[in-house]
C-alpha cells in the first residue's frame, strides 16, 4: 500500500473517532475540504461507503465501523511502540489525551499539573472535558479520570484525589420563598437545577444516603446544564437548588451566599482516579503525568 493510501486510512480513523470532519481536520492540521476529498477518494478506491454525512454530524456505516475496529488497535500499537522508542531520549516527550470532567480538572488535575508541566516542555497534554463516560480505547484517549466507583475493572487505576461529596445548595432568597426540604423526596416539589450526563444523554439522578437508606431522586426544574460551575451561578441567582461538589461551593457557603440543605443526606464518594490500559504505563511522558497526579495523604 502506498504512503498516500496509508495516510488516507489514518485520516479516516481521525474522522471516525471525532465524528466530525471539522474537528478531525483541525486535529490533523489540514483543510476540511482536503480531508473530505481524501475520504471520498478512499471510498471510491475501496468501492464501499464508509461514512454517512449529514449537515450536523458524521456517522459510520457498518463497513466503516468494521474498518475502524480493525485499524484502531493496530494504530494504537504502533503509537505505543513509538512512545517506547522515544523513552530512549533524555527527556520525556509526546502527546497525552485525557478525558475528564470540569470539576476533576479544576479541583485536582490542573492544580497538580500546572507546576510540573513547565519542567517538561516536550510533553503535550490534551484535556477533553466530558461529564459522561468514554471508552478511552475506542475513542483514542490515553487515560480517563473518573470517580473510583466508575473506573472500568480491566484498567490500571491510580488514586489522584481524596474522597468528596455532593451537597444540595440554594440561595437565601430562594429558600425564603420555598419551604426548606427536610427529606430528599421533598425535592420533587422544588425547582432544581439539573445536570445532563453528556454521553448517556439522560439527567443525573441525585444520590442520597442516610442510616443505611440509599435514595436516587430524579428532580425537575427550569434549568439544565452539563457544567457544575454554571449550576452554581444559577443557584446563586435564585433559580433553585443545585447538587454540586462541596469543595467548589465552600466559599459561597462560608459567606452565606449559598445555604446547604439535606446536609446529613449527602454521602461521600470515592475520589478521582486516573485509569488507563497497561500498555501506556511505561511511556516516560505518561509516567510524568501519573506521578504528578498521584494522591498522597497529608500528615
Amino acid at each position: 500500500m502506498s504512503n498516500q493510501n496509508f495516510n488516507d486510512l489514518l485520516w479516516f480513523l481521525a474522522v471516525a473517532r471525532e465524528r466530525s470532519f471539522t474537528k478531525a481536520a483541525a486535529k490533523i492540521g489540514i483543510a476540511q475540504s482536503t480531508l473530505s476529498h481524501t475520504i471520498k477518494r478512499l471510498e471510491a478506491e475501496m468501492g464501499i461507503r464508509l461514512l454517512t454525512r449529514t449537515t450536523r454530524n458524521v456517522a459510520l456505516t457498518d463497513a466503516g465501523e468494521r474498518l475502524r475496529q480493525s485499524l484502531a488497535p493496530r494504530i494504537d500499537e504502533i503509537e505505543a511502540e513509538i512512545a517506547d522508542l522515544m523513552a530512549l531520549r533524555d527527556k520525556p516527550s509526546g502527546s497525552i489525551r485525557i478525558t475528564l470532567s470540569d470539576h476533576a480538572l479544576a479541583s485536582v488535575v490542573w492544580p497538580k499539573l500546572r507546576p510540573v508541566l513547565k519542567d517538561y516542555p516536550d510533553v503535550k497534554v490534551e484535556f477533553s472535558l466530558d461529564s459522561g463516560f468514554r471508552n478511552i480505547v475506542e475513542d483514542g484517549f490515553d487515560a480517563g479520570i473518573r470517580l473510583g466507583e466508575s473506573v472500568e475493572r480491566d484498567m490500571i487505576a491510580v488514586r489522584i484525589g481524596p474522597d468528596w461529596r455532593l451537597v444540595a445548595v440554594a440561595s437565601p432568597a430562594y429558600l425564603e420563598q420555598h419551604h426548606k426540604p427536610k427529606h430528599p423526596k421533598d425535592l420533587v416539589r422544588h425547582n432544581c437545577i439539573n445536570m445532563r450526563q453528556a454521553r448517556a444523554g439522560g439527567m443525573y439522578a441525585w444520590e442520597f444516603a442516610k442510616g443505611g437508606e440509599d435514595l436516587r431522586v430524579r428532580v425537575d426544574g427550569q434549568l439544565t446544564f452539563n457544567n457544575s460551575y454554571a449550576m452554581i451561578d444559577a443557584a446563586l441567582n435564585g433559580y433553585g437548588i443545585a447538587y454540586v461538589p462541596d469543595d467548589i461551593v465552600a466559599d459561597h457557603i462560608k459567606t452565606g451566599d449559598l445555604i446547604v440543605v439535606l446536609d446529613d443526606w449527602s454521602p461521600f464518594f470515592d475520589g478521582y482516579f486516573i485509569y488507563y490500559p497497561s500498555k501506556r504505563q511505561n511511556a516516560p511522558a505518561f509516567k510524568v503525568i501519573v506521578d504528578a497526579l498521584r494522591h498522597r495523604e497529608r500528615r
